[in-house]
Order: structure tokens, then C-alpha cells, then sequence
């Protein structure tokens, strides 16, 4: 079998397009990636690959991980994911799908991306009910005690679970919230099951609401879809009726960032 050159290959990639490149590539990855784990797709010399990683996470595209050899997306690169889907094209039909949900389930729906942290509202429809949870689009909550949070977290690989485990400070917001590493893996691993996860006035008393993963065309976690509502309106297994509805407003919306 003949190899290509390595010069070659370099020679394919104009100078303009390895930057860009060099970040689709860790975020296509979906983990902290080296340098040379991106270096085997782009094929660029050594001094290259390492000088526009540094450049890339002196302006803040790329933050280094915890071991210091690992990348992964920084606040800047996150920050242009969070812009091209509030483009308005991709925005004015997922707010269709949102609204066609609130109206459905009668409770206010939003869509939720995880920062670092913590869960970002991206956007949201309100009920038309008086009595309602004032949670904007562009609030931040908690990862270990939201719907949302529980349901991003479910997703991630063993070893960053256990990381964040051992490192978050999982605050208690309300008597129900789960702060005992043991007992939230427990319940992860209950949502990594059955595909969904509640918050049962964990993040706020009189607060329920039930999530679902938003996938992207790699069938990885994108963002999450949530039905929120006062306690006293729906329990929680109430929002379980909703589930189905739920997954295909979710699947419905795979389809619109894929496109």
C-alpha cells in the first residue's frame, strides 16, 4: 500500500483553513484531545500542530485540561457554537418546535447547552398559566440538581464523571437536592437507563421538571429539552405522561441542527 506523503497532506490544507480545521476537529472529538491525537487527521508538522494550539488557547478558542496536555473547547469556541445556533434561520424554526411543545403539554418548555458551569438557557417558551417559574433565557443552574444538568452529566465518560464528582461542590439548594456523590452517580445511572431525568424540587421547592438529550449527528449530547412547572400543577409523574411528546419534539430538533 502506498502512504501519502506527510508534505503532501500539509500541502492539501491551505494556511487560511488550519486554525479552523484544528478546531472542528476538537470539537468533533467531544473529549479533551492532545495535539498529536488532532495531528493524526491533519497531518501538519509538529511545530505547526503546537503553535496554532497555543495561539488557539492564548485567545481563548481552546482551554487546557486538568493533566495539561489535553484541549478542549474554550470559552470563546463555546461562545460561537451558542451564536450559530441562535442564528436566526436555525432559531425561527426550533422556537416553532418549542412552542408546539408548550402549547401541547401546557407548561413552559426550554432548551438548555452546558457551560462549564453549569446549564445555559438557550431558549424558552412560557406557559399561560399566572403561576409560573421565572427562569429567563440566558440563567445558569446548577449541574448536579436540575433536569437538565442530570441529564448532560449522565452522558459523560466514566473517568470525567468520577472527576467531577470528586471536585464539584454539590451545594444543597433544597432538602431534596442529592449531595452525596454516591447517591447522584446512582441516580445518573438511572437516567443513562431510561433515556430521561427529573428534578423533583431539587434545584427549587415547589419546582418539578423532566429532560431529554437533544442529540447532535454523532448521537452525542448537544443540548437538552425540558417541560418545567409548579409542584402544585404537576408532579413529577405527571411530567412522565409528557415523555413521548417530550422525545420527539427532541428528535424533531436533532433534525434542525443536523441539517
Amino acid at each position: 500500500m502506498v502512504q501519502d506523503d506527510p508534505a503532501e497532506t500539509t500541502a492539501q490544507i491551505p494556511t487560511n483553513l488550519r486554525l479552523l480545521m484544528l478546531l472542528e476537529e476538537v470539537a468533533r472529538a467531544g473529549v479533551p484531545v492532545t495535539p498529536s491525537t488532532v495531528n493524526e487527521t491533519l497531518g501538519l508538522p509538529k511545530p505547526t500542530i503546537h503553535r496554532l494550539f497555543a495561539t488557539a488557547e492564548a485567545e481563548g478558542f481552546l482551554q487546557r485540561d486538568i493533566d495539561g496536555r489535553s484541549y478542549s473547547p474554550g470559552r470563546r469556541l463555546r461562545l460561537l457554537s451558542t451564536n450559530t445556533l441562535s442564528s436566526e434561520r436555525v432559531r425561527t424554526v426550533r422556537l416553532a418546535v418549542l412552542k408546539s411543545l408548550a402549547v401541547s403539554v401546557g407548561e413552559t418548555c426550554n432548551i438548555a447547552i452546558p457551560e462549564r458551569d453549569g446549564m445555559f438557557y438557550l431558549d424558552r417558551v412560557e406557559t399561560h398559566w399566572p403561576l409560573r417559574i421565572q427562569l429567563p433565557v440566558g440563567t445558569q443552574v446548577p449541574f448536579h440538581c436540575t433536569a437538565s444538568g442530570k441529564m448532560y452529566l449522565s452522558t459523560l465518560r466514566t473517568d470525567y464523571l468520577e472527576r467531577f464528582l470528586r471536585s464539584y461542590h454539590l451545594e444543597q439548594k433544597t432538602e431534596r437536592t442529592l449531595t452525596d456523590p454516591k447517591e447522584l452517580e446512582a441516580e445518573l445511572a438511572r437516567t443513562r437507563e431510561r433515556g430521561y431525568s427529573t428534578d423533583d424540587q431539587e434545584f427549587m421547592a415547589g419546582m418539578t421538571a423532566i429532560a431529554v438529550p437533544i442529540l447532535d449527528d454523532r448521537g452525542r449530547l448537544l443540548s437538552t429539552l425540558s417541560i418545567h412547572a409548579p409542584e402544585q400543577r404537576r408532579h413529577v409523574t405527571e411530567l412522565k405522561g409528557y415523555l413521548a411528546e417530550l422525545q420527539k419534539a427532541a428528535a424533531e430538533l436533532s433534525q434542525i441542527v443536523g441539517r
